[in-house]
C-alpha cells in the first residue's frame, strides 16, 4: 500500500497520469508542463489565473518553476519498476505475482484487476474508476468523502457533506458528470475557434512561403530589366557620342576648306588693290591736268557691297553650327525619358467607389465601379463623410505620390464631371461641387444654353475653360503626376486627344471623383500606377 500511495503523489491533477517534466505554482502545487500551460492559455481571455486543484487566484499568468527534486522522485520511482505495464499499477489484492488493475474503487480504495473486478460489489457507493485517478484527487479534503457534486458558484468539486453542511451549502450544484459535458461543450467551442485560426496561420504561412518563393524570381525580373535598361543606355549615348564627334569634325574639315578658299580669294584681290593703288599714285603725282582728267573715273575701284559680302563670307567661313549640334544633343532629352518611363514598373491595381461618400441620388453598383443616377432617394446614413448637395461620390482610395492612369465609361450619361479631388472637399453646399472649389478639379459635359448643344469644359475654383471643339468623349482618361504636380484630361478618340492639364503643388491625397446628372458612369478595368525602383 505504501508503493501505491507513493505512487498516487506522483500524479498530474490535470492529466491524471504521472508527472512528465514537473513545475510548481506560487501555491505550492505541481502539474506537467504541459497540462499547466494549457490550461493558464485556456484561462488567458478571463482575466484572472487559478490554480486547477485549489483555485488560487492571480492576476497574472503565474511564472513556472521547475521542480526539480519531484522530477528526480519520478524518474527513480520510474526505473526501480522497470517491468511494469504502460499504467504502473497493479491489483491490490494479487500479491503473490504482480497482475496490472483494470480499475480503482473510490470506497474501497483498491486496485482491481479484472478477476477481482467481476467478484467486486456493484452497489452504488462503490465508485469505479481508472487506476491512474490519485485517490486524493476524488476525495473531499475537509470530509474525506468522494466528490459527487460541483459548485457552479465557487467552481469546485464537492462532497454531499459540502452541499449539506459544509461551506457551499446553499450554492447551485451539479453532478459530475452534466458538469464535466458543459466543460467539454465549452472546450469542445475553444477547440473549434483555435483550430480555425490555427487553419488560418497556415494559411498566412503558405502565402508568406509562396510570396518568398515568388520574389527571387521578381528580384530577377526587375534585375533582368535594370541590366538591359542601363545597357540600352550605354549603348545610346556611345551612338549620340559618335554622332556628335563625327558631325563636329566634318563641320571643322568644311570650316577649314572654306577658310583656305576665302584667304586664297582674298591674296588674289589684295594683289589688284596694290595694283590699283599704284596706277592712282602714279596718276596724283602727273604734272598734266588733261591726262589725269583723260582717266576713267576710280569711284568703282572700292566697291562697298562687294567689301562687306567678302567680310560676311570671312566671318561666317570660321563658325561652327552649333544649332546642329544642339539638335543632336537634344536626343539626351529623349533617352532621359526613355530612363524615366523605364525604372517605373507599371502595376495595376483596383479602384474603387467609397459608398459611404456617395448622395442620396446616386446609386453605386455591387462592384462599386459605377454610378447611376437615380430618381428613387437612396436614404443613406447622414454622416460627415457623405456630400449632401449634389449627385456625386469619390472614391476609397487616395493617391499622394507617383504616377498614375485611369478610365472613365461615360457614353451612358449626357452631364457629367469626371475628376479627382482632395479628402478635405465639403460635403455640403457649394462648395462641395466638383470643380467648384479650389480642392477639385474636372472635366465637364454640359449643356450650353446659348448654343443648345453640349460643350465639354475644364473646371477649377468655378473657373470654366470651354474646350475648343466638340469632342466625342464616350471614354475618358484621367492621368495623374503627383511629383510633377500635374493633372491632364484625354478622350480616349483615335487617335486619342489631349484635352487639358492642370499643374498644381498637391498638398493632400488625390481620389478620384464622380458627378451623374443623368444616367450613369462607369470606372474601366484597373488604375494603372507606375511605382519607382527602389
Amino acid at each position: 500500500m505504501a508503493s501505491a500511495d507513493l505512487r498516487q503523489e506522483l500524479d498530474c491533477f490535470i492529466c491524471l497520469s504521472i508527472y512528465t517534466d514537473p513545475v510548481t505554482l506560487r501555491c505550492g502545487h505541481n502539474f506537467c508542463q504541459v497540462c499547466i500551460d494549457r490550461v493558464l492559455d485556456t484561462q488567458e481571455g478571463c482575466g484572472v489565473y487559478t490554480c486547477p486543484e485549489c483555485r488560487a487566484e492571480c492576476q497574472e499568468r503565474p511564472a513556472l518553476q521547475r521542480n526539480i527534486t519531484l522530477c528526480n522522485i519520478v524518474g527513480s520511482f520510474l526505473s526501480t519498476r522497470p517491468d511494469q505495464e504502460e499504467t504502473g499499477i497493479f491489483c491490490t489484492y494479487c500479491v503473490d505475482s504482480p497482475v496490472p488493475a483494470a480499475k480503482f474503487c473510490l470506497h474501497c480504495e483498491d486496485h482491481l484487476c479484472d478477476n477481482h473486478l467481476r467478484v467486486h460489489s456493484k452497489s452504488p457507493e462503490h465508485i469505479l474508476c481508472d487506476p491512474t485517478t490519485a485517490l486524493g484527487n476524488r476525495k473531499c479534503s475537509v470530509h474525506k468523502k468522494i466528490l459527487e457534486y460541483y459548485c457552479t458558484e465557487d467552481s469546485a468539486c464537492i462532497c454531499v457533506s459540502c452541499c449539506l453542511i459544509g461551506e457551499h451549502r446553499g450554492h447551485q450544484m451539479e453532478s459530475l458528470d452534466e458538469a464535466s459535458e458543459e466543460k467539454k461543450k465549452k472546450l469542445r467551442n475553444v477547440l473549434q475557434k483555435l483550430t480555425t485560426k490555427r487553419a488560418e496561420t497556415e494559411k498566412r504561412v503558405q502565402s508568406l512561403q509562396e510570396r518568398r518563393r515568388e520574389d527571387p524570381g521578381k528580384s530577377a525580373d526587375l534585375t533582368k530589366t535594370v541590366t538591359a535598361l542601363f545597357r540600352d543606355i550605354r549603348r545610346q549615348l556611345e551612338d549620340l557620342e559618335k554622332k556628335v564627334l563625327s558631325e563636329i569634325s566634318r563641320q571643322e574639315q568644311r570650316v577649314s576648306l572654306s577658310v583656305s578658299a576665302l584667304i586664297q580669294q582674298l591674296e588674289i584681290k589684295k594683289d589688284e588693290l596694290s595694283g590699283k593703288m599704284r596706277h592712282i599714285e602714279e596718276l596724283c603725282n602727273m604734272t598734266d591736268p588733261v591726262t589725269v582728267l583723260q582717266e576713267p573715273d576710280t569711284g568703282d575701284l572700292c566697291d562697298t557691297e562687294d567689301t562687306e559680302r567678302r567680310d560676311t563670307q570671312v566671318r561666317g567661313a570660321g563658325d561652327l553650327d552649333v544649332g546642329l549640334i544642339s539638335g543632336k544633343l537634344h536626343i539626351l532629352s529623349d533617352i532621359i525619358t526613355g530612363i524615366n518611363r523605364g525604372i517605373y514598373v507599371q502595376q495595376p491595381t483596383d479602384i474603387l467607389l467609397d459608398v459611404a461618400t456617395a448622395g442620396d441620388t446616386i446609386q453605386i453598383s455591387g462592384d462599386r465601379k459605377t454610378a447611376s443616377r437615380s430618381d428613387i432617394n437612396q436614404n443613406h446614413p447622414v454622416t460627415p463623410e457623405r456630400f449632401q448637395s449634389y449627385p456625386q461620390v469619390i472614391s476609397s482610395r487616395g493617391f499622394s505620390s507617383g504616377r498614375h492612369y485611369w478610365e472613365v465609361d461615360v457614353s451612358k450619361s449626357v452631364r457629367w464631371r469626371v475628376g479627382m479631388c482632395y479628402p478635405s472637399i465639403g460635403r455640403r453646399g457649394d462648395q462641395s461641387y466638383i470643380g467648384g472649389n479650389k480642392k477639385s478639379w474636372c472635366l465637364c459635359k454640359k449643356l450650353n444654353p446659348w448654343t443648345i448643344r453640349y460643350d465639354n469644359t475644364v473646371i477649377h475654383d468655378r473657373k470654366e475653360i470651354r474646350l475648343p471643339d466638340y469632342i466625342p468623349c464616350d471614354r475618358v482618361r484621367v492621368y495623374l503626376d503627383y511629383e510633377a504636380g500635374q493633372l491632364s484630361f484625354y478622350s480616349l478618340c483615335d487617335p486619342i486627344i489631349h484635352l487639358h492639364t492642370y499643374t498644381a503643388a498637391f498638398t493632400e491625397p488625390l481620389h478620384a471623383a464622380l458627378l451623374v446628372w443623368d444616367g450613369c458612369v462607369t470606372i474601366c478595368g484597373r488604375v494603372r500606377s507606375w511605382e519607382k525602383l527602389p
